[in-house]
């Protein structure tokens, strides 16, 4: 699958349809048909929350999580592994199914080894360190924004501002030539969105290439970043071997500006599309930070986290059984009736802040202290610099990202 195909975006809320009897034949994941919406299809999944079965791409039945107290619960829960080399771990896509499975760090261990892992990277991404980090991200930020002023409208937002403000960052951070940019964005590209395995095994390879090629630069000439403090700092354990590092690299490095990006197209598409809840920011009615918390609950951009059961577990009246799969669609979850009133719309003077946005448990986001401030300073500068921000075409014609993948916009014209 590559671009969504589906109808055009919708600007109202998601109708409510009337409850449908769960079934087990529920597809999953499927394409939004708005971009800030959940999938219609999952209507049957939100009439039976907190625990459904559905069915994946090649008729395999797994479980899908749609209740924020179950899922709390079971993201806590070290029976469910992410070891993604398990031969039964799940995939959400034929093109996935297909690729070598290989460790991924951080995100497809388990304890006692992930543990070990987030301990070492824990200090580059504290509280202290990315306020550190902000006056370096406006810069970053103000910089984009006169390049746009200079050109003049139209603007492709995605690729003049929502994609480079976390990828400068990040490669600031991690110690990567930001001059490479258009390589490691085009591999991150594929390696998510293929369009298939032969795409996405070529696509990790060659960005596996270019880190490990620039690990062994850094072990002879050091530089400034989060790669070269891994490399030459102290670990209780021991130096970390080149494996580890090239893992490190190409999760931090995709992860670090892919989920970002869209956070800052989408969010920008939802607030144009919401002028009530825009001019709540602009007349500084709400803060930027209870508007990045909102957004971050309502877009729900990481859907359907993966996990595999190692043991029995009973749960909501039913059994997962050792060896089944387990999804956590985390735009159903972030709109719990029971947990948030009108979830459906957007309210910065939400009381409840517990979305599971960066998930939950040991392997909660490492990077949402760094993704919290780009969002904060890069949609309160984009709205102050450019107070007539408006879309440059029809909201029905901007394309988003298919089901499978990390949610978003493929383009975003505006003017201003």
């Amino acid at each position: 699958m590559t671009e969504s195909t589906t109808e055009p975006a919708r600007q109202d809320p998601a109708p409510t349809a009337p409850p449908t009897q769960p079934t087990s034949t529920t597809p999953f994941p499927q394409n939004r048909d708005c971009p800030y919406h959940p999938p219609t299809g999952y209507q049957p999944l939100r009439a039976d929350r907190p625990l459904s079965r559905v069915t994946l791409f090649d008729g395999r039945p797994v479980w899908a999580v749609t209740g924020h107290a179950l899922a709390r619960r079971l993201l806590a829960d070290p029976r469910l592994s992410t070891d993604r080399t398990h031969p039964d771990f799940p995939v959400p896509a034929e093109r996935f199914a297909n690729v070598e499975r290989r460790r991924v760090a951080l995100l497809g261990v388990d304890d006692p080894e992930h543990n070990a892992q987030r301990r070492m990277l824990i200090p580059s991404f504290s509280v202290k360190r990315i306020a550190a980090l902000r006056p370096r991200i406006q810069e970053t930020v103000d910089g984009l924004l006169d390049a746009m002023e200079r050109q003049g409208p139209p603007s492709e937002l995605v690729a003049d501002f929502a994609l480079p403000v976390p990828s400068m960052v990040i490669c600031a951070l991690l110690g990567v030539p930001y001059a490479d940019h258009e390589f490691f964005e085009g591999c991150s590209r594929r390696l998510l969105q293929g369009p298939g395995a032969a795409d996405v095994n070529e696509a990790r390879i060659e960005l596996e290439g270019y880190l490990g090629a620039l690990i062994d630069r850094k072990r002879v000439e050091p530089g400034e970043g989060l790669l070269d403090e891994l490399i030459h700092r102290d670990h209780p354990g021991g130096p970390v071997d080149r494996e580890d590092l090239v893992s490190f690299a190409v999760i931090l490095l995709v992860a670090g500006h892919e989920t970002t990006a869209n956070m800052i197209s989408l969010g920008t598409f939802t607030l144009l599309n919401h002028p009530e809840q825009l001019e709540a920011l602009r007349s500084g009615r709400t803060t930027t930070a209870a508007v990045v918390e909102e957004l971050l609950r309502f877009l729900s951009i990481a859907e359907g986290l993966q996990r595999l059961a190692t043991e029995d577990i009973e749960v909501a009246g039913t059994t997962i059984r050792e060896g089944e799969g387990v999804f956590f669609s985390t735009s159903l979850i972030n709109r719990d009736t029971e947990v948030y009133e009108n979830p459906e719309t957007l309210d910065w003077d939400r009381p409840s802040r517990h979305h599971l946005a960066f998930g939950f448990g040991v392997h909660q986001c490492l990077g949402q202290n760094l993704a919290r401030t780009e969002l904060d300073i890069a949609l309160r500068t984009l709205f102050e610099r450019l107070p007539g921000l408006r879309l440059a075409v029809p909201a029905h014609e901007i394309r988003h990202k298919p089901g499978d993948t990390i949610q978003g916009l493929l383009h975003l014209p505006v003017a201003w």
